[in-house]
């Protein structure tokens, strides 16, 4: 069984979603010793955001790409081969401005390959990628979570259960720590929180 381990932080060691991305990878591991993983840090090596010439080269004819954009295609098939080969996905999200971190949302976009995670019908699009269990590990400096401002101001969760909905995904479960910025009583609430979820996860998964 493989596990895809994604961290997005910017912030290093003081970043919380990766100290809590780690804690389930490592808990989950503890579940199943057997697991394969692979881990990809989105901020020390981001992907190109899509411009006209990378988009042609993920979804063009490969026969029209030049050598640049051929390296770029076998970056890219890298990236959603990756991905789609694995059973567990760990994704560190935490919420920028209230959204995902632009490295985090250029993987997503690196992702979306007609063919591969979704294809197109006359009924609508269907994902391709389903039967992957993610967690997402979400991180926020305030709160949100059942706030009358969550419909308005929530870019972030929404927005990765609706990505990873239409790549066929419906097996999510978000932990989640917020109120980071919310003085040291409320991070170390947050943090204790998500804790207890990583637990909860690890007694499912060894049940």
């Amino acid at each position: 069984m493989k596990l895809l381990h994604i961290d997005s932080s910017i912030l290093g060691e003081a970043s919380a979603s990766r100290q809590i991305g780690a804690d389930l990878v490592a808990a989950l591991v503890r579940t199943n010793p057997e697991l394969d993983i692979a881990y990809r840090d989105l901020a020390s090596a981001p992907p190109a955001h899509l411009d006209a010439s990378v988009l042609q080269a993920v979804r063009g004819d490969i026969a029209e790409l030049n050598d640049t954009q051929r390296a770029e295609r076998a970056y890219n098939d890298t990236l959603v081969e990756e991905f789609l080969a694995a059973d567990i996905v760990v994704m560190g999200a935490p919420m920028y401005n209230f959204s995902v971190p632009t490295q985090l949302k250029a993987w997503l976009d690196r992702l979306a390959v007609p063919g591969k995670t979704f294809r197109y019908t006359e009924t609508g699009p269907v994902g391709l990628a389903g039967g992957k269990t993610v967690y997402i590990v979400s991180s926020r400096g305030g709160k949100l979570a059942g706030t009358a401002a969550e419909t308005a101001m929530d870019h972030q969760e929404a927005y990765l259960k609706t990505m990873l909905g239409f790549f066929g995904i419906s097996d999510v479960t978000i932990i989640r720590a917020e109120g980071l910025a919310m003085g040291t009583e409320a991070r170390d609430e947050a943090l204790h929180t998500a804790a207890s979820e990583i637990v909860k996860v690890s007694a499912r998964k060894a049940a």
